[in-house]
């Protein structure tokens, strides 16, 4: 005969049953990435899925990474250090990250604008006054959409329900306005704040400081990303691809 359980009994099974782990997304600022932490370093060739696989393992509170989105613009060769060679280097960067990680590594492209006849700006000369009047021409290039990208993405992802918490890679104010919307608007959902900045250390130079506008309305922050962190996270020299192999460009 069949048995059955009693409510006590059917209780103590349903509190065996394993709670699905945590659902994690993270939203990259690849432009403040590249120059507040990775720009001038042998760390380039990062493969930042795994950064963050390895904090959320090691923060333990069982999250699951389901996706990384990395918002950038096309590097223009007129405008680069190496010329095509940056561009090349970028293509293969990112390449890499989509043959490594496929489902959990999204990529959305803004893009750079100039002025063809460059931009009139005012002169700046050390220990003088600002002065409109004197002004030079220069070349102004500008990063588009990527800003409004990443807000709209991230709030449109709260809306849908897709994820329990959200990390943001950036030391960017200009993030605060979808930070604030969301903390506002789905207080249940997490927000974790990534600053891609050095480490302090003696000898350095300058420091950047983290941005106070975005740990506000963060539940947790990382100040700065460590040489270890990106060391042990490093793309192979050589990606496999179902094609030709992607190899680590030269100059990186």
């Amino acid at each position: 005969m069949g048995g059955f359980f009693t409510f006590g009994e059917m209780n103590s099974v349903v509190s065996t049953i394993p709670k699905p782990p945590l659902r994690i997304a993270v939203y990259i600022d690849g432009y403040n990435l590249y120059y507040g932490r990775l720009r001038g370093t042998n760390f380039k060739w990062l493969d930042i899925v795994k950064v963050f696989d390895v904090l959320l393992t090691q923060r333990d509170q069982h999250e699951q990474l389901e996706v990384v989105k990395y918002f950038t613009a096309p590097a223009l060769a007129n405008f680069a250090t190496h010329g095509t060679a940056s561009v090349a280097a970028q293509s293969a960067y990112h390449r890499a990250l989509k043959a490594m990680h496929r489902e959990r590594f999204e990529i959305i492209y803004g893009n750079h604008s100039y002025d063809k006849s460059g931009a009139l700006l005012p002169s700046f000369i050390a220990g003088q006054p600002y002065d409109r009047t004197n002004r030079v021409r220069v070349w102004k290039l500008e990063e588009k959409k990527t800003d409004v990208n990443l807000a709209l993405c991230m709030y449109r992802d709260a809306c849908k329900g897709r994820y329990d918490r959200m990390i943001l890679v950036s030391n960017d104010s200009d993030a605060e306005p979808a930070l604030e919307a969301i903390r506002e608007d789905f207080p249940e959902i997490m927000i974790g704040v990534v600053m891609p900045i050095h480490p302090p250390a003696p000898g350095r130079e300058k420091h950047r400081r983290t941005s106070g506008s975005l740990a506000k309305h963060a539940d947790w922050t990382l100040p700065y990303l460590q040489d270890g962190h990106l060391d042990h996270a490093q793309l192979p020299d050589v990606v496999p691809t179902n094609k030709k192999p992607i190899h680590k460009p030269s100059h990186w």
